[in-house]
């Protein structure tokens, strides 16, 4: 729960990647049947940065894009939002990246992300340093920023900074195994970031890849990567992980809602809202700007994980990411409707 401070400037602050989404317009065919795409926006921590505004808090998204079309595609969906984007640099001779997404009800949702020469990755500490990171009352980064530097750095060194200026840090894990050479980096990185970090937010199986649990024994082929799922004692991760630095994980668990784990060793529940899904993608980004703005106004945790649950259930109702995040009313209606929180 936040203490006021009058000295921040913004809600939340939001730093990682960004993209142009393709969504295919042919529900429910396979991808090699594809025949057109719609065009949204996306990227973790930027669909955060939207859903967040829409819900009413004042949110600066640090990113960076091409001197490209689709860098200009992404500012302006971003400018109309009024998501604060002036602190997000162009980087020369690299471009904004792109994601292209099938859609197949309810449990095939493949991508194929086109992040060489990306620019959000290129994010370095003088960027960092050129934004308002030390007026922030949140600070949201997400795991796909520590593949690789110049990002990885500047990320860990504006976590730092917001920290000590006395900011909430969360991460949301954002396993992406294709992201990284070896799957068994995310979890080494990862854990060697957590002491700047309060909040965690993950699935079972982005938090069995921190503390490796079985990654350590598995012998994957780059094909093979994307497709893995980390399996292993759960409880046993959790209890490693909030010995590292977090004092509170929330466990994503899909249509049930999630689990919210303490430090001191208490867990608090907050049940899902049962809809028909459309879309799981960007559900998750969803629920995290749902969380931090009942954060942000002071809710206990249990009703700012509820009213993120309820926002990620509005989501996969919808078919894409940033343009589909709900609105504050949306949602209290939505909740409403289903008797409250």
């Amino acid at each position: 729960m936040m203490t006021p401070k009058e000295d921040f400037i913004y809600d939340a602050f939001f730093m990682g990647r960004s993209c142009i989404d393709l969504y295919s317009n042919n529900i429910g065919a396979p991808f090699t049947e594809i025949e057109s795409f719609s065009a949204f926006v996306g990227g973790s921590p930027t669909n955060m940065s939207v859903g967040s505004r829409r819900l009413g808090l004042k949110s600066v998204l640090l990113t960076a894009f091409g001197q490209d079309l689709v860098g200009d595609f992404v500012k302006n969906f971003l400018d109309k939002e009024g998501v604060e984007t002036k602190f997000c640099p162009r980087k020369p001779g690299k471009r904004t990246s792109a994601v292209l997404l099938g859609i197949e009800p309810p449990d095939r949702f493949p991508l194929v992300y086109y992040r060489d020469n990306c620019a959000d990755i290129e994010l370095n500490i003088d960027d960092v340093l050129a934004s308002p990171i030390n007026s922030c009352r949140i600070f949201e980064f997400a795991g796909t920023n520590l593949y690789r530097d110049p990002s990885r750095s500047a990320t860990v060194y504006a976590a730092e900074i917001a920290k000590r200026n006395g900011a909430t840090v969360i991460l949301d894990l954002d396993f992406r195994p294709d992201q990284w050479l070896d799957p068994r980096y995310f979890g080494v990185t990862i854990r060697s970031a957590l002491y700047t970090v309060d909040i965690v937010i993950g699935t079972a199986d982005e938090i069995n890849a921190v503390m490796m649990s079985d990654l350590d024994r598995m012998e994957l082929t780059h094909s093979q990567i994307s497709d893995a799922r980390v399996e292993g004692d759960t409880q046993e991760s959790i209890q490693k992980l909030l010995k590292m630095g977090p004092s509170i994980l929330i466990e994503k668990i899909g249509e049930k809602g999630c689990r919210i784990h303490q430090l001191e060793g208490s867990t608090i529940d907050a049940a899902g809202f049962p809809v028909e899904i459309k879309n799981i993608l960007g559900a998750g980004d969803a629920f995290g700007a749902g969380f931090i703005c009942g954060y942000v106004k002071g809710w206990d945790l249990q009703k700012a994980a509820s009213f993120g649950n309820a926002c990620g259930a509005i989501v996969v109702t919808r078919p894409a990411c940033s343009n589909s995040m709900p609105t504050y009313d949306e949602v209290i209606s939505f909740i409403e409707e289903r008797d409250g929180f």
